[in-house]
C-alpha cells in the first residue's frame, strides 16, 4: 500500500507554475492549504457558504472562458453540495477543474468520519451525473498528471484526491470579504 498523500503538499504541487489559474477555495482546510502556498490575487477564499465552492467556480469558469479555473474543496463541503455536481456536468465548461481533497473527515467539526469513509465515492457520483473526466488520485503519478491537466482547459475535470487525515497548522489569508472581492475583480480586470 502506498503512503497517503499530504494535503498541504498536494496543494503546493497543484499551485506550482500556476500562471493564469484562478482558484476558488472552499471552507476551512482547502483555504488554509491554498494560503500556505502563498497569497495571490487570483485566489478567492470562501470563509463560509459550505457547499458553494463548486458552483461559484462554475460561474467564474463560465464568465472567464479563456482562463483556467480550479475549485479546491474538501469532501465534507462536496458532500454538502452534491446537487452542484449535476449542474457542473450539464454546463461542462472546458476550463474548469474541481479538485476534492478527500481525507474522509469533517475537519471543521472535529475530524469525525465523513460519508466518504463510509463508502460514498464522489468520483462515481460525478461520473454518474455525467462528468466524463472523473478521476480518483491516490499516488504521486496521478497527482503529477492532475497538476498538468488543470491548465489544459480541455474539458470539465472532477478529481478526488485521497489525502491523509492530518491537521497541519493553519495559514489564514485575508478574511475581509470586501477586500477579497475587490482584489479578485482587479486580478480579472473587472472594475
Amino acid at each position: 500500500m502506498s503512503k497517503a498523500l499530504s494535503r498541504r503538499e498536494v496543494v503546493a504541487r497543484l499551485m506550482a507554475g500556476r500562471g493564469e489559474l484562478l482558484v476558488v477555495s472552499g471552507l476551512g482546510s482547502p483555504t488554509w492549504d491554498l494560503a500556505a502556498t502563498g497569497d495571490h490575487p487570483g485566489n478567492f477564499y470562501l470563509w463560509g457558504a459550505m457547499g458553494g465552492a463548486a458552483v461559484m467556480g462554475l460561474g467564474l469558469a463560465l464568465a472567464q472562458p479563456d482562463r483556467p479555473v480550479m475549485v479546491l474543496t474538501g469532501d465534507g463541503e462536496m458532500l454538502m453540495g452534491l446537487g452542484s455536481i449535476a449542474t457542473l456536468a450539464v454546463q461542462s465548461p472546458a476550463n474548469l477543474s474541481v479538485v476534492v481533497l478527500d481525507n474522509e473527515r469533517y475537519g471543521e467539526t472535529g475530524m469525525q468520519e465523513s460519508h466518504t469513509a463510509l463508502g460514498v465515492d464522489l468520483t462515481m457520483v460525478a461520473g454518474g451525473a455525467g462528468v466524463s473526466r472523473s478521476l480518483r488520485i491516490d499516488d504521486e503519478a496521478g497527482l503529477d498528471d492532475l497538476a498538468r491537466s488543470i491548465h489544459r482547459m480541455d474539458g470539465l475535470l472532477f478529481a478526488v484526491v485521497k489525502v491523509a487525515p492530518d491537521d497541519p497548522s493553519r495559514v489564514l489569508p485575508e478574511k475581509d470579504a470586501v477586500v477579497l472581492k475587490h482584489r479578485f475583480r482587479e486580478a480579472l480586470g473587472v472594475t
